[in-house]
């Protein structure tokens, strides 16, 4: 206890700020996306089809954003102003939501508050690498990562109690996600200072010569990332499984709080252990239990086995998504962490754009069960792909 109570002492007050902002625009946005889903299908009248698309899209759009934002502040050498830009940027779409009335004006709310997800988390996560001491690295992210994920399971649940207590009103529910939107964007204004990046740039960083100094290492990474995406399609699938195994409307949006609850306390643990333990054993813990994970939600569609595999999806993210920004973070030179997180995160936009647009398509044509079958299968290739880089390093 004592060690633990020292090392989170240790953690710097920027991230337990960012932790909480992250905790704040969740709750706010995990309010919507965990509605959305039956919102586009029971409302709006849309395909699973169209459902993956607009997730795939929306999703895709906010990762390849984060290329341009990271550039930026690695040449401005500034973190926090763009962060915060972004952060507004998507406190201000939420009303749109609630006055959607067609598939077209959800597309474009989920694109502009996408678009402020992409331009706020290079920023950032580089922000966090450049206060973070190295050895306390994946902690720090870990942290972060379980705050925002507490903000993934408190909104869901909100979502829940309003349904009940409004006669599933969607719209109603919508509106009050604004409040905790527009409270992230407070406390980022006054809560986070920045220190000045390191090397502050005049040139820009994506010429030929710092692009060159990304090396071997970094782009492995990028690589390993973009297999665990499309393992890894949309959770709006999650929605949709739960709504099959004949959960009520309003009570779907507990499957997020209980993907989420284990995600929270699985990644400030799994972050601590990222920085004792090698990699891509974690990596490959993190791709068995998302198989398992993939198994059980295509064997049964009852809700106990549903919520079975929710839960296991969601130990794979607490085991990952700290680890792969932590290997991004310590494989980038310090100067161009943003342009690093950037690229990694444009790889990975594109993976989620073709494995959740693949996902609706299976699952529409061959069923659900098949769309998860899918996902474990590639799962194993990646496993593949991580035992044979291992062999091959073992040989070096």
């Amino acid at each position: 206890m004592t060690a633990a109570a020292s090392l989170t002492r240790r953690i710097p007050g920027s991230v337990w700020a960012l932790g909480f902002v992250s905790l704040l625009m969740d709750v706010s946005s995990e309010m919507i996306h965990s509605l959305l889903p039956l919102f586009m299908v029971g409302v709006l009248g849309a395909s699973s089809t169209a459902v993956g698309l607009i997730e795939g899209v929306a999703e895709a759009t906010a990762l390849i954003v984060k290329v341009f934002s990271g550039v930026v502040s690695d040449w401005l050498g500034k973190r926090k102003q763009l962060a915060l830009f972004g952060y507004a940027l998507g406190a201000v779409t939420k009303p749109v939501f609630a006055l959607a009335g067609s598939l077209e004006a959800v597309l474009a709310a989920r694109l502009i508050d996408r678009v402020g997800k992409g331009v706020r988390g290079a920023p950032r996560d580089a922000l966090i690498a450049d206060v973070t001491p190295a050895e306390i690295r994946g902690a720090a992210f870990g942290l972060r990562q379980a705050l925002d994920t507490v903000g993934a399971f408190v909104g869901p649940l909100i979502g829940a109690g309003l349904m009940l207590l409004w006669a599933n009103d969607f719209r109603a529910v919508f509106w009050v996600a604004v409040v905790p939107g527009a409270a992230a964007v407070a406390l980022l204004f006054f809560g986070v200072h920045e220190a000045p990046a390191p090397g502050a740039r005049r040139g820009s960083p994506i010429a030929r010569a710092d692009l060159e100094r990304l090396g071997a290492d970094y782009w492995w990474v990028v690589a390993i990332g973009a297999a665990f995406t499309l393992a890894r399609f949309s959770e709006a699938f999650l929605v949709l499984r739960a709504n099959q195994s004949g959960v009520p409307v309003a009570l779907v949006p507990l499957v997020m709080v209980a993907m989420n609850v284990i995600y929270a306390a699985t990644a400030y643990p799994f972050g601590k252990l990222a920085d004792r333990m090698a990699h891509d054993r974690l990596l490959a813990l993190g791709l068995v239990v998302l198989i398992a994970a993939d198994l059980v939600l295509a064997f049964d569609r009852s809700w106990p086995v549903v919520f079975a595999g929710v839960m296991l999806w969601g130990a794979h993210m607490g085991i990952t998504q700290g680890l792969l920004a932590t290997m991004v973070a310590d494989t980038a030179p310090a100067d161009l962490r943003g342009t690093a997180f950037g690229f990694f995160n444009l790889v990975s936009g594109i993976a989620m754009l073709v494995a959740s647009a693949v996902a609706g398509v299976l699952w529409d044509v061959l069923g659900a069960a098949f769309t998860f079958y899918a996902g474990a299968g590639f799962c194993v290739v990646t496993l593949g792909g991580l035992g044979w880089r291992r062999f091959r390093a073992g040989l070096s």
